[in-house]
């Protein structure tokens, strides 16, 4: 499938806080991050959140110095890992590629309730309370993955107690939860969702959000953009969800764009 013509370049650069470049070839990687940089995006984090996804994000890390990373076992991965009695193994190697200058974020991590049966859910707690506690006691930001599990993600995050930097990666709770992961401190991510017609709870959402906690990604390929939406996303195609944010927010876009990258640097450091 042809990718999406470039948009109308960002006049202040923001950051693509999530991003999976690790799905490309090596050659499409250098091409789309110099597009990436040509549309006002010119550092992203590459987000790997399988075992060959963690080690091919560290090894990117050396190589692009437009990179941070994150590491995680992706919530998913979780009931196929334990059933294979390789769990305890794989985490010990998720600990150790965390521990690389440029990994800054344990992530993705959390409770994915749609592809998991009941049976696997007990086993995707215990796994996002290992990487809770992963994160502090690596200093490292927190990226959660979650779907349709607000409650249970909450909650977790309360008796784990969070690490002092907490992502909502692609955030999709309403306004009152935006209301109270603002109030605990934690960051929220917007990605291309926030521009499909049908989004407006999350419109709201974005709204409700206090506006230094709002950051902006891809999470790319997927989540693709209106007008654009179900052909592969990337991150040159950033400034199309972050106009839309500012629309919904009835702001400034440079300003919105200075605050994002202002918020990102807080959470993950320079590069």
């Amino acid at each position: 499938m042809t990718r999406p013509p470039a948009p109308e370049p960002l006049a202040v650069p923001v950051v693509d806080n999530h991003t999976h470049l690790d799905s490309e070839t090596s050659e499409d990687v250098e091409a789309l991050l110099s597009a990436a940089a040509a549309a006002g995006v010119p550092r992203s984090v590459q987000i790997g959140c399988d075992l060959a996804a963690a080690r091919w994000t560290v090894q990117a890390l050396d190589r692009y110095p437009q990179l941070l990373g994150g590491v995680a076992l992706h919530p998913n991965e979780i009931p196929d890992l334990v059933a294979a009695g390789t769990y305890e193994d794989a985490l010990a190697e998720i600990a150790s590629s965390a521990a690389h200058p440029r990994v800054r974020v344990v992530g993705e991590t959390g409770l994915d309730y749609f592809r998991t049966g009941p049976e696997g859910i007990p086993l995707q707690q215990e796994a996002f309370r290992a990487h809770i506690r992963l994160a502090k006691d690596l200093g490292l930001a927190l990226q959660i993955h979650d779907r349709d599990a607000h409650a249970d993600v909450l909650r977790i995050l309360r008796e784990e107690g969070a690490p002092d930097k907490t992502v909502f990666h692609c955030f999709s709770g309403d306004a009152a939860m935006a209301r109270e992961c603002g109030d605990a401190g934690y960051f929220l991510s917007f990605a291309g969702t926030v521009t499909f017609k049908n989004a407006e709870p999350l419109r709201e959402a974005l709204r409700a959000a206090p506006r230094d906690r709002i950051m902006v990604e891809t999470d790319a390929p997927y989540l693709t953009p209106t007008p654009y939406r179900g052909r592969p996303n990337a991150g040159y195609l950033v400034p199309l969800t972050v106009r839309s944010m500012a629309q919904t927010l009835g702001t400034d876009l440079d300003a919105l764009c200075a605050q994002i990258t202002a918020t990102t640097e807080t959470v993950y450091g320079p590069w």
